[in-house]
């Protein structure tokens, strides 16, 4: 399944969303300025490295992806969610909820890997937690799904809570899967524990910090329907 857009139009500008694209596109083309032993060195100074915990790097590492199929992926979902739940939460509050559950992600995988010397960069964690976020403020949205079976191919509105809870499920199941693995290694690379524990986190937290009335309309409008 993969997201094109939700149903709920923006209020506002989303800035800090846009602001936080920027950022990471623009740290992705530094990245390229490096050759690879370079960019190694690079990497292993700004990713977060669990055997070598330095909370710096949880922030910085949030910036830094491993290439533009990642960095594409990452910025299209956090577009697709990010601009409601700042709608809700407010731009300064969603700051601090956004680097909140990029906090949350990265102890986490940290306790899931606690040896690991391999670098963890990207904005999966973070991301995680504003579609946690997006799960709890907006069950009743619906998300325009493109559908991959084998031949068939079609674009459906799917409910939020269906696609959302779909997405944690598969990232529990490898999670726990990573865990029962005698290697202890995340399939792909993939931090899971990250992304199950930002979804969490996110859904967890986002009611400390929205706003009790600001989505008001939404409900109303569905209602009405």
């Amino acid at each position: 399944m993969f997201p094109l857009r939700d149903v709920i139009p923006s209020r506002t500008t989303p800035v800090v969303t846009i602001l936080i694209i920027v950022l990471n596109v623009l740290a992705f083309f530094y990245e390229q300025s490096f050759d690879q032993q370079g960019l190694e060195v690079f990497l292993r100074t700004w990713g977060f490295v669990p055997a070598v915990f330095a909370w710096p790097t949880i922030f910085t590492s949030m910036f830094l992806h491993g290439g533009l199929w990642h960095l594409a992926g990452n910025m299209w979902s956090f577009w697709i969610f990010g601009d409601n739940v700042e709608d809700r939460l407010g731009h300064g509050r969603y700051v601090v909820f956004y680097l909140l559950c990029g906090v949350v992600a990265a102890v986490a995988h940290a306790l899931s890997e606690p040896g690991s010397p391999v670098p963890t960069i990207g904005a999966s964690g973070a991301i995680a937690g504003i579609m946690g976020a997006y799960f709890v403020l907006y069950p009743r949205s619906r998300v325009l799904t493109l559908i991959f079976l084998v031949f068939y191919i079609d674009v459906v509105e799917i409910p939020a809570v269906v696609f959302l809870g779909f997405w944690f499920l598969m990232q529990l199941v490898s999670g726990v899967g990573a865990l029962a693995d005698a290697t202890g290694q995340a399939a792909g690379g993939i931090a899971f524990w990250a992304h199950i524990a930002g979804f969490v986190g996110g859904a967890a937290l986002v009611k400390l910090f929205a706003r009790p009335v600001e989505n008001e309309w939404w409900d109303k409008q569905v209602q009405s329907e």
